[in-house]
């Protein structure tokens, strides 16, 4: 079956996702984290498009930005390429690491910018992977607050009010605000049930029981619960339910 042509944003602005190939985890440790983000930023200044947001999430990740010289195809391959060739190298690993090609929707007006980041932003939170956006590190949300320039927060910032102290507060008040947003995802992607999490901590943490987690020393517990999270998709609440493990441990694992 022939590809649907990917539709082309009047803009130039896109919320992209992409994913790991087979679920494949992507971000094994926080190094590959940083050297992702390292990658947007050697691109954004080769390519002179503009980032807007980004969040890495163990198996996948959310981008929206802006394209620049290059046509968002070429941004992607050049990105993709980079991380892969070090991530491989890193690993010990040859092959694809993500799926063949990345999904993404455009951005035609400031309404629907503004969901789209807000809706970035509060992936680990609405993942149970933390309880505040703020506490995530592997987003640029704390760019917005700090006034950094290594992404591109002007434009945003400029959408809330013109005076930056009052455009600021209305940020933070804005993508902290509990919604029902409803924008790209990744296909398939549902909440599991509780039997299929418990079959995922089972044969992933290789245990007979999932109240065995607790029979792990802290490091190997800890590792197991961060890809519990990061990989799977499992809520904080829902290893706590079935773990028995207390829910400042996981969220600090």
């Amino acid at each position: 079956m022939p590809r649907v042509a990917r539709i082309k944003s009047k803009s130039g602005i896109y919320h992209i996702i992409m994913r790991g190939i087979n679920r494949q985890i992507v971000f094994e440790e926080n190094e590959d984290c940083v050297k992702f983000i390292q990658t947007l930023q050697k691109y954004k200044a080769i390519c002179k498009y503009r980032l807007y947001a980004y969040c890495l999430m163990g198996n996948h990740l959310h981008l929206l930005l802006m394209e620049g010289t290059e046509p968002l195809e070429n941004v992607m391959r050049r990105i993709c390429s980079s991380y892969v060739l070090w991530y491989n190298k890193k690993y010990d690993r040859v092959g694809y690491l993500f799926q063949d090609r990345f999904k993404s929707e455009p951005v035609e007006d400031d309404g629907y910018f503004l969901t789209v980041l807000r809706y970035i932003f509060q992936n680990p939170v609405k993942a149970g992977i933390v309880t505040k956006i703020k506490d995530y590190k592997w987003t640029n949300y704390t760019d917005y607050i700090e006034e950094s320039n290594k992404t591109d927060t002007d434009f945003v910032l400029d959408i809330f009010n013109t005076n930056r102290e009052r455009a600021i507060r209305s940020f933070i008040e804005y993508i902290n605000k509990t919604n029902d947003d409803k924008c790209l995802d990744i296909p398939g992607k549902r909440q599991l049930t509780d039997e299929d999490a418990k079959k995922i901590i089972k044969d992933h943490c290789h245990i007979y029981n999932t109240l065995d987690l607790h029979k792990f020393d802290v490091n190997k517990r800890n590792q197991y619960l961060k890809e519990l999270k990061e990989g799977y998709g499992l809520s904080i609440r829902q290893i706590e339910r079935l773990t028995g493990i207390g829910r400042g441990i996981i969220q600090r694992a």
